[in-house]
């Protein structure tokens, strides 16, 4: 999960409206200076008194990016191409100026449609990192053209790009206002849907009842104090842990809610679940990042743990975090086939389990969050409780 997963629909949606935007910045650079070649045969007035030293090289410079862009979308880097596309024109044009009109500021002529075109374009690919570089670029390119040509002509450019920038962040705010709408909605609908699944699970087994809900809630800690994972994938993450027991869904009532002591037999059954709820959200692209912690959250750090015997830091990184988790709740829960042990307890054997069961990192890492762990043991014990009292009262009414 460190390396973050983009859904194919998004990247395929990315791509082509990169791929529109190329071709615009295509038609409209060359149509602007066919344009005002064009006027300037008959309009003399319009004619550049200083050559344009570079003209014509900067398009064969900017044709040369097309392989570049096209070896980009191959690797699926295409996020990419609009900066290079951005900073090779902007420096291009720079160099232009600069050769053209140094020595003789007078005949200074700046601005033109392309970088009209930057300006009021670039809030379509909803990154505001690119509209900041667009926006502080051509500023610094007029500021440097200004300094070196000794020019004040460069004001007005400069004050035309402040104003264009300011729609541009009103873009840019209102594309993203409606993403995140879209994205707050999306993730209500699955978070209903995962927890859907789990109160399925919970109907097969009442003593993992907010099993997977604690799990997440104190697997979200450890994972957040490790500074390793952003908002986005801790949230991903968050999912992925309420979805880790998924695979017990297929595990038969009698065997999963047992008292006694499992035969071999059925202790492989159990171990089953792991696979089976892995291979369950395989083709949800949601999910997909929770494939690796329902998989692999019962590996062991000394490799005999299940089901691909992984050891060592070949367990994924959040499997390992959910391993403990996991082992933290299941000893401080009562179980079908024992009480529950107390906090101190679990703190002990997680310790204990340092090197063998458990990452020794993330056991260290587990000590400092364990106030955070009591604190979030203590909330649902006192919600569970107060569910018991209602259900009885309930029930006692209708009696």
């Amino acid at each position: 999960m460190k390396k973050k997963l983009i859904d194919s629909n998004i990247r395929h949606e990315e791509g082509r409206t990169l791929k529109w935007f190329i071709v615009l910045f295509y038609i409209i650079s060359i149509s602007y200076d066919l344009f005002y070649h064009v006027i300037s045969i008959y309009s003399p007035k319009l004619k550049y008194e200083t050559p344009d030293i570079l003209g014509l090289w900067i398009y064969l410079f900017m044709f040369a990016l097309i392989p570049i862009a096209r070896y980009l979308f191959r690797k699926q880097k295409q996020h990419q191409i609009k900066y290079i596309y951005f900073v090779t024109y902007t420096s291009l044009t720079l160099i232009n100026d600069i050769i053209s009109f140094i020595g003789k500021p007078e005949l200074y002529k700046s601005g033109n449609a392309v970088e009209v075109f930057w300006l009021l374009l670039s809030p379509v690919f909803v990154n505001i990192t690119f509209v900041k570089v667009v926006t502080i670029s051509l500023l610094l390119k007029y500021i440097i053209s200004g300094l070196v040509i000794q020019t004040s002509f460069v004001l007005l450019p400069i004050l035309m790009i402040a104003i264009l920038s300011v729609f541009s962040f009103i873009l840019l705010n209102r594309f993203q206002s409606y993403l995140n709408a879209i994205k707050t909605s999306y993730d209500q609908q699955l978070e209903g849907i995962v927890k859907g699944v789990i109160a399925t699970l919970e109907l097969k087994d009442p003593y993992t009842r907010g099993h997977s809900e604690r799990v997440a809630s104190y697997a979200f800690e450890l994972a957040k104090i490790s500074g390793k994972f952003s908002r986005d994938e801790l949230k991903s993450f968050n999912y992925a842990c309420l979805l880790h027991d998924i695979g017990k869904i297929h595990i038969p009532d009698h065997i999963l809610m047992k008292s006694g002591s499992l035969t071999k037999e059925e202790y492989e059954i159990i171990k089953s679940h792991t696979v089976v709820g892995a291979e369950a959200v395989s083709k949800v692209v949601g999910f997909k990042d929770s494939i690796g912690v329902i998989r692999s959250h019962h590996e062991r750090w000394d490799g005999e743990g299940y089901p691909d015997v992984l050891k060592g830091e070949e367990i994924p990184y959040l499997a390992r975090v959910t391993s403990i988790a996991d082992a933290f709740d299941a000893m401080t829960s009562t179980r079908s086939y024992r009480a529950a042990l107390s906090i101190e307890e679990a703190y002990k054997r997680i310790l204990e389990g340092k090197g063998t069961q458990f990452d020794p990192e993330l056991v260290e890492q587990f000590k400092k969050v364990l106030p955070l762990w009591r604190s979030i043991y203590d909330k649902a014990n006192k919600e569970q409780g107060f569910t018991i009292t209602l259900n009885k009262q309930v029930n006692s009414d209708r009696g």
